[in-house]
């Protein structure tokens, strides 16, 4: 396997600044869109970025969903009645069973263990049953506009359209609601850093089963994961669940239906 966008987030981060003033209506989309243009071209983002950049629409939907989180308030037992907790276990370990060198050997190459990219996997997507109804570029590019969390968005907006750049997205392509994609939903400026060639055919496609796992994994991976350690609470690579999700309940779910699947 070889990674093939050597880019990272921070890099993104560092040469993306603001542009136009942000808004939260859509009345001034198009003026920032234009000016954002200059930054995002500045940034590396190519003609083919540019011209996604220009026909990306305004997402009502997407600041709706940002505007409604209500989940992750949940209590634990909540949240995994909801997320469907035992079912993802079931699933994951028939799926597991079903394919067991497959995973043996995301484990052996980027030391994580199955359970915890299958939950991963259920957790996101069902297992790649819904991996969502809104276009990514509009998605993302909407909440770098929005005021609220815009400097968090707008290294993911520039990542987004060199995935375009790429060939590895189009305008079209469908994710969830803040703009993520693929199996695993991985925001698009992650997915420029840390998307690996799970199956070898010389591109990233995180719609695909094998390199959406094998990014994952390595994802994991570099934000520190210890091979070998334990992933529960007070364990080393508990603390890594934290960058794959910021929600406790999320965090704490991923490491007990692992266990199971794991056990």
């Amino acid at each position: 396997m070889r990674i093939l966008f050597a880019a990272v987030l921070a890099s993104l981060i560092a040469g993306a600044v603001q542009a136009a003033s942000c808004g939260n209506t859509s009345s001034g989309f198009e003026a920032w869109k234009s000016d954002f243009a200059r930054t995002a071209q500045q940034n590396g983002v190519g003609q083919a970025g540019l011209t996604a950049l220009a026909q990306a629409q305004y997402s009502s939907r997407t600041i709706a969903a940002d505007r409604n989180q209500k989940s992750f308030t949940y209590s634990l037992d909540k949240f995994m009645e909801i997320r469907g907790a035992n079912v993802i276990a079931s699933q994951g370990r028939k799926r597991k069973a079903s394919n067991p060198q497959f995973y043996a050997s995301l484990e052996r190459i980027y030391g994580v263990p199955s359970g915890v990219l299958i939950t991963i996997h259920g957790m996101e997507t069902g297992f790649g049953n819904f991996m969502g109804d809104t276009q990514v570029v509009s998605a993302i590019v909407t909440l770098a506009y929005d005021c609220r969390r815009s400097d968090f968005f707008i290294p993911h907006a520039i990542g987004a359209l060199k995935l375009v750049d790429q060939g590895s997205i189009t305008l079209s392509t469908q994710g969830a609601r803040h703009g993520e994609l693929g199996h695993t939903q991985f925001l698009p400026g992650n997915a420029l850093a840390y998307g690996v060639d799970g199956n070898g055919d010389g591109r990233v496609d995180f719609y695909d089963l094998s390199d959406a796992m094998a990014s994952t994994a390595n994802y994991l991976r570099q934000k520190g994961w210890q091979p070998g350690q334990g992933y529960q609470p007070g364990e080393p690579n508990y603390e890594v669940l934290k960058q794959w999700n910021a929600a406790t309940v999320y965090q704490q779910t991923i490491a007990i239906v692992a266990a199971k699947i794991d056990s």
